[in-house]
């Protein structure tokens, strides 16, 4: 198979995969300001435990995940040890992911840090996948302070070897006709799928390459390493047929604010509340289900925290209709002593498609 038959199969597809840089550590050094640019590790303690996320000061001294707590505290003495807090994390990868779904229903979650997008069709007006990961990437900047990595390209295993390129803060993108000579040349220890003992096993029989691979046929690679042989085979020509699946139906979106300054008052919250709005109804739009629920979330000084809901009895069509339920969860009874700190607002309780989204075939 050449190369042009090879990224030509399907290669009319657009995938992103976007992976967060160290997202973990970043949250913690996001969220308290004096560990910024320190070595730390999440997870364990300089005498027991394991390393679950480490920053990238403390990979700098060879601390990685899956390490052993005391191994990571000697070859960084300077290393701090920072407790788990996973409700959290998971609260910032469920805001990234509204980030992912205003641009694509297609979204495969691989963990709370990494997914893949199928951008093909595009609910926002920008003209090519790369443009759109950087879109990405900018918008979780914005909400989230932290930085991700975006590998673009004609399937899932090329998108996945593509955000590993140029970490942290990374776009790299691997073109159709690009593909065969980039994989010719990539070290075998780079494949996505090709693990360190079966990398040294390959590299015992002179397979160094991505070049040195595609010397075997098909038959050769299922004799030496059983079914996956198969595997090997396709992806060092850049085949790689498996598409984005979606792990879940969406059952709600949503936006929130964090503000700097605790409201005090109703025009403050009356203000803040329009601008959620604006943004909960520009997702909604985008996406062709239609919900029935809209939900406000607020957060006080204290940080103890209610819900309101309001429903209709078909779906939410019309922004009108859609702004007059937000209204209706706003009193005066929201305004305390202690102020508010976070207001949020989303819809839920989706019902089958009635709208179509905004669909434009894009390039890379």
């Amino acid at each position: 198979m050449s190369g042009n038959q090879a990224s030509s199969l399907k290669s009319e597809n657009k995938i992103i995969h976007v992976d967060m840089d160290a997202f973990y550590a970043s949250i913690e050094q996001n969220d308290d300001p004096s560990l910024r640019g320190k070595p730390i590790a999440v997870g364990g303690n300089k005498e027991r435990g394991v390393v679950a996320a480490a920053s990238y000061e403390a990979r700098k001294y060879g601390v990685k995940s899956a390490m052993p707590s005391v191994t990571a505290a000697r070859l960084c003495p300077e290393l701090i040890f920072v407790k788990p807090r996973f409700g959290r994390y998971k609260e910032i990868a469920m805001r990234i992911r509204d980030v992912f779904y205003g641009y694509t229903d297609l979204v495969e979650p691989l963990s709370l840090d990494e997914a893949y997008l199928d951008v093909t069709v595009t609910k926002k007006g920008l003209p090519s996948a790369t443009i759109i990961a950087q879109s990405i990437k900018d918008e979780i900047k914005e909400k989230t302070g932290l930085v991700a990595s975006a590998g673009i390209s004609y399937n899932k295993f090329l998108a996945k070897i593509a955000s590993d390129m140029d970490k942290p803060d990374g776009l790299f993108v691997i073109l159709p006709d690009d593909a065969f000579d980039f994989l010719s040349r990539l070290p075998i220890k780079k494949f996505f799928g090709i693990g360190k003992i079966t990398a040294e096993k390959m590299q015992k029989i002179g397979i160094f390459t991505g070049s040195d691979l595609r010397r075997y046929t098909e038959q050769d690679l299922l004799h030496r390493f059983g079914k996956v042989g198969a595997y090997y085979y396709h992806i060092c020509r850049g085949v790689d047929l498996r598409s984005v699946n979606p792990a879940r139906e969406r059952k709600s979106l949503s936006a929130e604010t964090t503000l700097e300054k605790e409201i005090m008052n109703m025009q403050a919250l009356n203000e803040t509340l329009r601008k959620v709005k604006d943004e909960v109804w520009k997702r909604y739009t985008s996406q062709s289900k239609r919900g029935k629920t809209i939900t406000l979330k607020i957060k006080f000084g204290n940080f103890t925290q209610i819900t309101r809901s309001q429903s209709v009895l078909d779906a939410i069509t019309s922004e009108e209709e859609f702004i007059n339920l937000a209204n209706q969860l706003i009193s005066k009874d929201l305004i305390r002593e202690e102020g508010i700190r976070l207001v949020g607002l989303g819809v839920s309780n989706f019902k089958a498609p009635t709208l179509e989204p905004l669909q434009l075939t894009l390039g890379f």
